[in-house]
């Protein structure tokens, strides 16, 4: 009895949380543009909704009703601030509540003392644990499905996707790019900071080239350890999926099935995806880890790939600057490098655009000018240290 006073408690907070649930849904569905991200958003309102017609029947059952208010006067607040933050920012919290939701029900099946409710709230906490990995899924990269597709395509494509991808090259491209830029507007002021204070003699090329290393090193390891725990998160979230399809494969099918079901196939088609995969094991755990947490081999590049072009494009960036010094000192060396740092500035500010898509000549533009204005405050400050308190000689 006081199992049951405890149980219809904690369904009442469920249905609330279900009910909530399906209105930011539907909220955020209704401000979506894109077509199929509405679509799952608005199935997964519909799942919501039948999950709280269905506490709202146990409770009738249990001889009780839900609340009368779904909702306090700040939660419909807070609800409609979220929706406003948009789509990625308000599905990252969704996610979050999915997860909490899905802790919930594990906690309500040790209050269920009928074999119907336990079954009933594991089910739901699983299609809650799905719910969580399709929000998740928001973030990856997801073409809408033509009316026209048969999902043989779709099983066509997902068997055919390669480990590697040869062009996958954006990783170590986008390292190189920024590299280059770090180096380069790093050692630049450096090189004027040194030239204000000691008025362009040898010293300069001695601190670029420390400089250099010192940029070069530091954005080689770091794009080294960056990736590597990219790997290491994602072979640890495979060997947890690996053994969540050992212990239960059955459980783990139908998660993918329904997960297929919330992005718009039938159950039917659904179905046969799922049975198909399960047939090859290798890939059953790859589209899992592709399709339910948003992670492919190719979603991460080559550490050491990654970690050679940065250091080298960091050095290379940092380098042309000090050039002018090896050769001579005084303000001709200063101007020199002045010219030749402002035109690789342009030219690193449109080889961004390789990776950020903007304007060339606008990104180009805005590199130089960041360029000279940190060359001109690295001046000035060399200048304010220098004992002689000197202009270039």
């Amino acid at each position: 009895m006081k199992n049951n006073i405890r149980l219809i408690e904690s369904l009442k907070v469920s249905w609330k949380k279900e009910k909530a649930g399906a209105q930011t849904y539907r909220e955020l569905a209704s401000r979506e543009p894109d077509e199929q991200r509405k679509h799952i958003l608005l199935k997964l309102a519909e799942a919501e909704e039948t999950h709280a017609q269905r506490w709202e029947a146990r409770l009738i059952e249990l001889g009780s009703a839900p609340p009368d208010k779904t909702e306090s006067f700040f939660e419909k607040i807070r609800r409609w601030m979220l929706v406003r933050t948009g789509t990625t920012n308000a599905v990252q919290r969704l996610e979050e509540q999915e997860d909490r939701d899905t802790a919930r029900y594990e906690a309500e099946a040790a209050l269920a003392e009928s074999p119907e409710d336990n079954a009933a709230m594991d089910n739901i906490k699983k299609e809650e644990k799905v719910h969580a990995k399709v929000l998740h899924s928001f973030s990856v990269e997801n073409p809408p499905r033509r009316e026209d597709e048969h999902p043989q395509s779709k099983l066509d494509t997902i068997f055919k996707k390669e480990k590697w991808h040869s062009g996958h090259s954006g990783g170590w491209i986008g390292q190189a790019v920024y590299g280059a830029n770090d180096g380069l507007g790093a050692v630049f002021g450096i090189v004027t900071g040194m030239a204000g204070y000691s008025g362009g003699s040898n010293v300069v090329w001695v601190a670029g080239v420390a400089g250099t290393l010192a940029s070069a090193l530091s954005m080689g390891s770091g794009a080294y350890l960056a990736r590597k725990s990219e790997r290491e998160v994602y072979e640890a979230e495979i060997e947890r999926e690996r053994k969540e399809i050992e212990t239960n494969p059955e459980e783990e099918r139908e998660e993918l099935e329904l997960f297929y079901q919330l992005k718009g196939f039938t159950s039917e088609e659904s179905s046969m995806m799922a049975d198909r995969l399960m047939k090859k094991p290798d890939q059953f755990l790859k589209t899992l880890a592709q399709e339910e947490l948003g992670l492919t081999t190719s979603t991460f590049p080559n550490p050491v790939k990654e970690a050679f072009s940065a250091t080298a494009a960091t050095a290379v960036g940092g380098i042309i600057p000090v050039i002018p010094f090896f050769f001579w000192t005084g303000a001709f060396a200063v101007v020199v490098s002045l010219v030749i740092s402002t035109f690789a500035h342009f030219g690193v500010g449109v080889l961004k655009t390789i990776v950020t898509g903007r304007s060339w000549w606008r990104s180009g533009l805005e590199m130089t000018l960041v360029g000279l204005l940190t060359a001109a405050i690295a001046y000035g400050f060399g200048m304010l240290l220098s004992p002689q308190g000197h202009l270039i000689r």
